[in-house]
């Protein structure tokens, strides 16, 4: 395995309701991050294809899993930088007409579909003025996702799932964890940072994480901060002003191993 297979990279995004507008700027966003030291590994942010004016607007753009100019774009992206791409999340239809499923689909450097991860975890959040319940329009994901990359084995989680360290035990020992999100300014300038590099520590590995980070048509403003942790919990990386960015570095197999030498926490567990 060698450092540019290992070099990986996360787009932070300010979402528009516009489906057609988003993918213009993924487009050109991750070719920004593929030219980003060689980059074979690019996350998007949850909610990339679009953040809707209400609620319902993701609902009316959702595809079906296989065919949609989102999967379709992001296929193309793949192969055509060469990378894994881990396309944030979209909204596929959903057996309720009124919900989607928020899913990260895993596009492998030819642009084939490798691997899909369903959100569990449904935010819901009231404070003041602020009120979210993504369980009107969600249907929840079941099942745990890890998927096999060039930068090693990958762990999936989306937004709200970062404050259930259970998810993270249940994929294993895995070299990366990658986390789109669309953390609230609110929430995340509370918890974001401190959640992502307890979970870098917990589970001895990077984390990787793209967020949403700005004012959006709809009004919500998002925390950004998009960054790579490394297994000791330091921060490698970061995308420190709102707005578009690119943020990456280097998962060191060999700083994985030594974290896990040097203080054996994965092999104490008894529970």
């Amino acid at each position: 395995m060698n450092a540019v297979s290992n070099f990986v990279a996360a787009i932070q995004m300010v979402s528009t309701p516009s489906v057609e507008e988003n993918i213009a700027t993924a487009r050109r966003l991750v070719e920004q991050a593929a030219a980003f030291n060689g980059a074979r590994l690019v996350l998007l942010p949850e909610y990339w294809p679009i953040m809707g004016m209400n609620d319902a607007d993701k609902v009316a753009v959702a595809e079906q899993l296989g065919t949609g100019i989102i999967q379709d774009t992001m296929a193309e992206l793949a192969r055509q930088h060469g990378i894994w791409l881990f396309g944030g999340t979209l909204p596929l239809a959903s057996s309720d007409p009124n919900k989607v499923i928020n899913s990260t689909l895993v596009f492998d450097p030819n642009g084939n579909q490798a691997a899909r991860y369903d959100k569990i975890h449904l935010f819901g959040f009231t404070k003041d003025a602020e009120s979210y319940d993504e369980s009107r329009t969600i249907v929840p994901g079941k099942n745990v996702g890890t998927v096999d990359t060039g930068a090693g084995k990958v762990g999936m989680a989306i937004c709200y799932d970062l404050r259930f360290p259970e998810l993270f035990r249940a994929m294993g020992p895995v070299d990366l964890i990658v986390v789109p999100a669309a953390f609230t300014y609110t929430t995340g300038e509370a918890h974001w940072e401190i959640l992502l590099r307890a979970r870098a520590i917990e589970n001895q590995c990077y984390v990787l994480a793209a967020a949403q980070g700005g004012t959006h048509a709809n009004g919500r403003r998002t925390w950004g901060h998009s960054m790579l942790i490394d297994p000791w919990g330091d921060v490698r990386a970061i995308v420190e002003q709102e707005g578009e960015g690119v943020c990456g570095g280097l998962v060191d197999h060999d700083l994985i191993a030594r974290v896990r030498a040097d203080l054996p926490a994965l092999k104490h567990r008894t529970m």
